[in-house]
């Protein structure tokens, strides 16, 4: 194995946790952008690990969650840059705590991945390979896509599903996109949901399913807070479950240490 790096502060990981006699891994997870997300990523990694164990049986979690100010600022001046040196200095010092599995809470920051993953040897799953296996796997191939502008943008979430997944993506009109955008970041992230911004969400999904489009892929996680899977109409594929359950898979794993 990759030798751990190693920080001042960070110098003792923290022990796994015991489930009987088997170890289970400790997830370091990157949040708070926004926290309205990332504390759903808890809640279901949680409810994920006593589901499968049983009894009293929660994660055994190391969270960094940023003041979403700072991000939002490095976002919209484009600094991705210094974006994923920040984001990718705390992933390593998550692994030196003790993290064996890093989860990045956030479609958006995913356009750092790459940076993120130079700086640490554990699993990093990516968000859109688990949502594109998800997507293969209910046997669509033309999906829809929903997320902020910096998702949308060419060369980035779009293009991986499309050449890794071969899965043709629909993207919705500008104007769409720019609602879309909108309240995300105007409402969802500031803790405001509203059966208005709703409803705008689900007739922009109409036009996606008018388009062809077979299901539709959140792909944001502060969507989820506003429109659900009964309420799209069409297989309905949420990111934060799907990414955060695929954390909980690594974290029950067998051990090869």
């Amino acid at each position: 194995m990759t030798p751990r790096r190693r920080h001042a502060g960070y110098s003792r990981p923290w022990p796994r946790a015991q489930t009987g006699g088997t170890a289970v891994k400790t997830i370091g997870l990157l949040g708070g952008m926004s926290w309205e997300s990332s504390i759903v990523y808890e809640r279901i990694i949680n409810q994920e690990v006593r589901a499968r164990l049983g009894g009293v049986h929660s994660a055994s979690l190391l969270i960094r969650s940023y003041d979403f100010s700072q991000i939002e600022q490095l976002q919209g001046t484009g600094d991705w840059q210094q974006a994923g040196e920040l984001l990718a200095a705390d992933a390593a010092r998550l692994q030196d705590a003790g993290a064996r599995i890093l989860v990045l809470a956030t479609n958006t920051m995913h356009r750092v991945y790459d940076q993120i993953a130079a700086a640490v040897s554990i699993p990093f799953p990516h968000i859109a390979d688990v949502t594109g296996a998800a997507v293969r796997a209910a046997g669509l191939s033309r999906v829809g896509l929903l997320g902020t502008r910096f998702t949308l943008a060419p060369g980035f979430y779009r293009d991986r599903l499309e050449t890794t997944y071969h899965l043709e993506v629909l993207v919705p009109t500008e104007a769409d996109r720019a609602q879309v955008h909108r309240i995300i970041y105007d409402e969802l992230v500031q803790g405001v949901i509203s059966d208005a911004s709703s409803q705008h969400y689900l007739e922009i999904i109409g036009r996606l399913t008018e388009q062809g489009a077979e299901g539709v892929i959140a792909g944001c996680t502060e969507i989820e807070l506003l429109v659900t899977g009964d309420d799209a109409g069409l297989p309905y594929f949420s990111t934060t479950q799907l990414h955060a359950k695929a954390a909980v898979d690594l974290a029950l794993a067998p051990h090869e240490d």
